[in-house]
C-alpha cells in the first residue's frame, strides 16, 4: 500500500454509547506523581497547596517518616513544565529531597466499550482524587510482558474481564477504586501503566493487589510491577 493509500491516523479516545454507536472525544488527564524525603512537616506543603490552588492530592509516606508525595492533574501537558515546575522550584517544596524513582506520569485512556467518555477520563479521575472518604493510597507503575500483546484480541479481552471484575468487585463493597493510567514512552523504565489504588482503609487496597496475583494477566503476562508508593492523604483539592 502506498503512503497516499493510508487511512488517516485516529488518536482520539473511543467509546460506545448506551446506543450501541461508537463515540469519540479528543480529551484526556495527564497525571504526574512526585515523591520527596526530608519532609518533617507537612503543613507549610499543605498551605503552599491551597495557595497555589493545585489539582491533586498529597500523601504522608507511609513507609518513611519523612517521606511525601503529590499527585498533579492537567489536561495539558505543558502544565507540568511551566506552572508545575515554577511551583515545586520554589520553597517550600525546593527545600526537600526528590526521590526519581517513584515519579510517574501518565495520562487516562478508553478501552473501547466507555458509555461515557468525559466521565470515564476526566470527571471519575478527578472526583476519586479529590474524595474525602478515599483517604489510603497505593500508587505503582507496571509493565506487561510481550507474551501479552501475541495474543488474540478475545484471549486478551477474557483476561483482562478476570482482572478488571476484582477491581470492579472492590469497588462495588466500597473498599477501594483503581485509577488506570496509561504511560507508554512516558516513563523512563519502559513501564505501560500507572495503577493508583485509592480507599478509606489501607488493608483492603493490599488485599486488592493480594488477589490480582491469581489473575492470568499478573502470574502470566505482567514483566514487572513497582516501586509501590503507599501513603495517606494530608491534602486533596476541593
Amino acid at each position: 500500500m502506498s503512503p497516499e493509500t493510508h487511512e488517516p491516523i485516529d488518536i482520539r479516545e473511543k467509546g460506545r454509547g448506551a446506543d450501541g454507536q461508537p463515540t469519540t472525544l479528543d480529551r484526556r488527564l495527564f497525571m504526574q506523581f512526585l515523591a520527596f524525603g526530608n519532609c518533617t512537616d507537612s503543613v507549610p506543603l499543605v498551605q503552599a497547596l491551597e495557595n497555589a490552588k493545585l489539582e491533586g492530592a498529597l500523601y504522608e509516606d507511609v513507609n518513611d517518616p519523612r517521606g511525601v508525595a503529590l499527585v498533579v492533574l492537567s489536561e495539558d501537558p505543558e502544565y507540568f513544565v511551566t506552572t508545575l515546575r515554577q511551583f515545586l522550584n520554589r520553597p517550600p517544596f525546593s527545600a526537600l529531597a526528590p526521590k526519581p524513582e517513584y515519579t510517574m506520569l501518565g495520562r487516562t485512556y478508553a478501552q473501547g466499550y466507555e458509555p461515557d467518555l468525559e466521565d470515564a477520563l476526566l470527571a471519575r479521575p478527578r472526583s476519586r482524587i479529590a474524595d474525602a472518604e478515599l483517604r489510603w493510597a497505593v500508587w505503582y507503575p507496571l509493565r506487561r510482558a510481550g507474551s501479552f500483546e501475541r495474543l488474540s484480541a478475545d484471549e486478551q479481552r477474557i483476561i483482562l474481564l478476570e482482572h478488571g471484575g476484582i477491581g470492579r468487585a472492590f469497588g462495588k463493597a466500597g473498599l477501594g477504586h483503581d485509577i488506570r493510567l496509561a504511560c507508554h514512552g512516558l516513563d523512563k523504565r519502559d513501564n505501560d501503566f500507572v495503577i493508583g489504588l485509592l480507599g478509606p482503609k489501607l488493608f483492603p487496597l493490599s488485599a486488592i493487589v493480594q488477589r490480582m496475583r491469581k489473575t492470568k494477566q499478573t502470574s502470566l503476562h505482567i514483566e514487572q510491577m513497582g516501586p509501590f508508593f503507599v501513603g495517606k492523604v494530608a491534602w486533596q483539592a476541593k
